[in-house]
């Protein structure tokens, strides 16, 4: 199957946006919950109509992956020197993790068992930004994604990163960019797309059709 170079925009948007995100909150501490919030409902959207409608519907007007898009617009352009090295390595992890996660039917298995637990307590709470659903991802984080070889190393200020809701928060979203690096490779982008398919890709995230 074909897929276009605009699904594969949109994938590389929220693994930059997840990566920034994860870059903040272990800086920082906190986080913007408006770019926070769609990347996170993205995990539990299992049978969306279109690529585009995972993220909350089509990509050349809406906002929801607004700081995903220049994330990667600098990182593909000529600001990457603008970009925090830590959101790089972070989406280049994810990618890296997610194909270790590829290979391993069983952990694959798991994480759906907990996606099918995560949307019964969903029921429950008005957002998926509700903490307790927060901590229900992170935990599926933990008890899956870490166990491999390959873990995803978070620096930052340990003021921040030893309060367990930030924690949480940094588990949830490192899972949401695994989940972004899976739908990027499912719309056939591979890591040597970022350089041989630089300006192709960059075309669609500046938005020039």
């Amino acid at each position: 199957m074909q897929h276009s170079e605009k699904e594969q925009a949109i994938a590389l948007a929220a693994i930059f946006q997840a990566a920034e995100l994860v870059a903040n909150l272990a800086r920082k501490g906190n986080t913007d919950q408006s770019y926070a919030e769609p990347i996170l409902s993205s995990i539990l959207m299992v049978n969306a109509p279109t690529t585009e409608d995972i993220y909350g519907g089509p990509f050349d007007c809406q906002s929801n992956l607004a700081l995903g898009r220049r994330i990667a617009t600098e990182v593909m352009g000529k600001g990457k020197d603008a970009v925090n090295p830590d959101t790089i390595r972070y989406a280049l992890s994810m990618i890296h993790l997610e194909s270790k996660l590829h290979k391993d039917s069983d952990m694959l298995a798991a994480i759906g068992q907990r996606l099918n637990q995560l949307e019964r307590q969903l029921e429950h709470y008005d957002s998926v930004m509700h903490e307790n659903v927060i901590a229900g991802i992170s935990g599926m984080y933990q008890d899956t994604l870490s166990k491999l070889s390959f873990r995803i190393q978070v620096h930052g200020d340990s003021r921040f990163l030893q309060q367990s809701h930030i924690a949480h928060q940094v588990r949830a979203i490192l899972m949401a960019g695994i989940r972004a690096a899976m739908l990027w490779r499912q719309v056939g982008g591979r890591r040597w797309h970022l350089i041989f398919k630089r300006k192709a890709l960059l075309k669609q995230l500046e938005g020039r059709f």
